[in-house]
């Protein structure tokens, strides 16, 4: 692929999907709700698309391919027990909605707050979201990086896509808050499913349909179509990568956040529905993806640059590729325009908004935008230490995101939780997860993960229970929690 193709294909979608995001300046934006929720009314299909974009980023078409040749099939159980865990959207999806509706909450951690009847819980799990959210957007950044590099030969440097995916996660950001973002996603999805499928097939075909493509595999990489294959997948690895992935649409508040925005329980419905059948399709074409690059180079130096070597092929049509590559750069600038939105709202609403003298809504927001470059800022100067694998480092933010699922869990599901015990259990369990992850070191061969859920769990239980809950905003979401259970 020639880099004035790969440059004109960026020029274009950078002109449409600006056109598309300034013609979705609509509705009042001028509180945190309107900006940051689009007002609570969106509709199913749209939430769906956008759900879909800003969870499939650089993670599947760059770091799930990545992953499945550094290691084979054990990449599609990986995603496969990610998909499975989109359950549990259906157990807290309609109580997140309900609960948002009636108490107006703007962010998950703000949930929390209420819940419990403390402004300090709400901070805690604000400032652990922002502290492993971060280096999540920034892998985002660093999947257009590689994405760029690769597919150019390095005519695009790294730093060069990792600078243009910065300035257009902030362009989107600011444009219409979060109803640009939607609009936005919804093309890239549509963009991304469509071309991604055809390539997928062009690529199989092209190395002699499903079944020499297969006995290829069978015969040259026969460890990679079993598990733990060549060993990279053993029990511990697979655990440990799954596990906080598991519980990614939960712990994950730019994920979590969306549950607030349908403007009916129909539209939180039709939403989940859609991104089912969109990640059940996608899933299987990242991971042919990456058995495809698997064949047809073998000793690539780096597994992320799978996808962009396989797009810059000769099996591969120049302009097919170039609208694959927008669409994989697209959903990534998604994730990051996502979690920029989504911390800074949590930073406004959750810690600045938590003062003695709570500023008013328009002064959250006025704090909430001056916060969208810091983090990108932040999360670019993460990006350039161009760290490999950016399947593994998704999972490591996940990794620390997971303290928070026993808070969540007992918002609902246990009314002797308490304030105590979740500023402790998300604390703690945060500090442990950033030891293990930075001293590289995994007791009884346990990842970070399993510990930061394990150790979050049990210490929320028991400071709960030995200190004081909130009794009645307890019962009020005990309220909640059984009416659902009711209208199901």
């Amino acid at each position: 692929m020639s880099t004035n193709l790969a440059i004109w294909g960026i020029i274009i979608y950078f002109l449409i999907a600006s056109g598309i995001a300034i013609m979705s300046r609509q509705g009042d934006r001028s509180d945190m709700a309107g900006f940051f929720l689009g007002g609570r009314n969106m509709n199913g299909i749209l939430s769906a698309l956008s759900y879909s974009a800003t969870t499939y980023s650089a993670f599947m078409m760059v770091g799930l391919a990545g992953l499945t040749y550094q290691g084979g099939v054990g990449a599609l159980g990986f995603e496969i027990v990610y998909f499975t865990g989109v359950s549990l959207v259906i157990l807290f999806g309609p109580r997140f909605w309900k609960a948002g509706k009636k108490y107006g909450y703007v962010s998950p951690s703000e949930m929390i707050g209420g819940r419990y009847e403390s402004k300090t819980a709400a901070a805690s799990v604000s400032i652990v979201s922002c502290l492993f959210l971060i280096p999540y957007c920034a892998v985002q950044l660093a999947g257009v990086g590689y994405l760029l590099q690769g597919i150019t030969d390095s005519a695009i440097p790294f730093t060069a896509g990792v600078v243009f995916a910065t300035v257009m996660a902030i362009l989107f950001s600011y444009t219409a808050g979060i109803r640009s973002v939607i609009w936005t996603d919804s093309l890239q999805a549509v963009i991304m499913i469509i071309t991604s499928t055809i390539v997928v097939l062009l690529v199989v075909q092209g190395l002699g349909g499903f079944g020499q493509f297969f006995d290829n595999l069978q015969t040259t990489r026969p460890d990679s179509l079993s598990v733990p294959g060549n060993g990279y997948f053993d029990f511990l690895t697979f655990l440990g990568l799954t596990l906080p992935w598991f519980f990614f649409s939960l712990s994950n508040p730019q994920v979590s956040q969306r549950l607030f925005m349908p403007k009916s329980l129909k539209g939180l419905r039709q939403m989940l529905i859609g991104f089912l059948i969109f990640g059940f399709i996608y899933t299987f074409v990242s991971v042919l993806w990456g058995f495809s690059a698997m064949q047809m180079f073998p000793n690539l130096e780096t597994a992320d640059l799978a996808t962009p070597q396989l797009l810059s092929s000769d099996l591969v049509p120049p302009i097919l590729g170039v609208i694959v590559m927008i669409g994989i750069m697209a959903a990534a600038v998604s994730t990051i325009d996502s979690i920029m939105l989504t911390l800074s709202s949590m930073f406004a609403r959750d810690v600045y908004g938590n003062s003695k003298r709570k500023p008013s809504d328009r002064k959250q927001l006025k704090v909430a935008k001056m916060v969208i470059p810091v983090i990108a800022v932040l999360a670019f100067a993460f990006a350039e230490l161009e760290l490999n694998l950016i399947a593994v480092l998704s999972v490591a933010a996940s990794s620390g995101l997971i303290v928070t699922v026993p808070s969540f869990v007992g918002t609902f599901f246990w009314k002797r939780g308490t304030a105590v015990g979740v500023i402790s259990s998300v604390s703690v369990g945060a500090v442990l997860v950033l030891l293990i992850e930075f001293s590289g070191i995994k007791p009884l061969g346990m990842a970070s993960g399993i510990w930061g859920l394990l150790v979050s769990t049990a210490i929320f239980v028991g400071v709960s229970l030995v200190t004081k809950k909130p009794e009645e905003k307890a019962d009020r979401f005990l309220k909640i929690m059984k009416e659902e259970r009711k209208a199901s």
